[in-house]
């Protein structure tokens, strides 16, 4: 049995007034591919923030490694569970190398040499090795987001998070960014993915969870969600993906 990296227990979170995220409560367990799926707004990425504290819960608990994430200095917690985000934020004025090491130098506090030897591992991993000296303002959307998958890869973290990270690609780059995260999966990362690729979710994912209104409101196998699943809130959202 694989160890339980992450719970959350009836986790929710307000903002100004307003439930966002409702009495959330799953487990991640290690080498686990977890997808979110949900209409907009449905409270997905708001998760994703409360789990490395980029927000913290209104209430509920998050215990990473059996320890609440409250007790962990945020740069230790971030670098352990790491975030992709959407629109990449990388640092522009810093090349591809540079943008992969600068957090093992600052948070993990490694030697140079030893930081950019890593950090070409990785972007050998997500086939960018030969651009580790361009600049990030000459790289297309999908190489783009490769780097910043390779720079949370260089951190060695036990989970990463992606924060829909094909929603600002074009439709031609969103393959290449899939591909890779697919072979992470496969090679057995711990991730949690918030994703409108349902085939990522459908072909690559061990369990996913349906995100309704704040609400975890079905979650199984991805042959028990796409195919099995009778409630009508599901279906209705699957089918407007269907037909987008």
């Amino acid at each position: 049995m694989s160890e339980t990296l992450l719970s959350l227990t009836h986790v929710s979170k307000t903002f100004d007034g307003t439930p966002v995220v409702k009495d959330v409560s799953f487990d991640v367990k290690k080498g686990e591919c977890i997808a979110i799926i949900g209409s907009s707004g449905s409270g997905k990425s708001t998760l994703l923030r409360c789990i490395n504290r980029l927000e913290d819960v209104t209430s509920g608990q998050i215990l990473y490694q059996n320890r609440d994430i409250l007790s962990y200095p945020e740069k230790e917690l971030r670098s352990k569970i790491s975030m992709v985000f959407q629109n990449f934020n990388l640092f522009n004025n810093l090349d591809v190398l540079g943008n992969c090491v600068i957090g093992q130098l600052h948070v993990l506090h490694r030697e140079k040499k030893e930081a950019e030897k890593i950090a070409m591992i990785h972007l050998q991993e997500v086939g960018l090795a030969e651009r580790a000296h361009a600049k990030i303002a000459v790289l297309s959307g999908g190489q783009k987001q490769r780097v910043a998958i390779a720079r949370s890869l260089s951190m060695d973290p036990d989970i990463i998070l992606f924060d829909e990270p094909t929603s600002a690609l074009d439709p031609e780059m969103v393959g290449e960014v899939l591909s890779v995260m697919k072979n992470l999966a496969e090679k057995g990362l711990t991730m949690i993915v918030v994703t409108h690729e349902m085939s990522f979710a459908e072909n690559v994912a061990d369990r996913v969870l349906f995100f309704d209104e704040g609400y975890i409101k079905e979650q199984g196998t991805p042959h028990f969600i796409f195919a099995e699943c009778a409630n009508p809130r599901l279906k209705t959202f699957l089918g407007h993906k269907e037909n987008g």
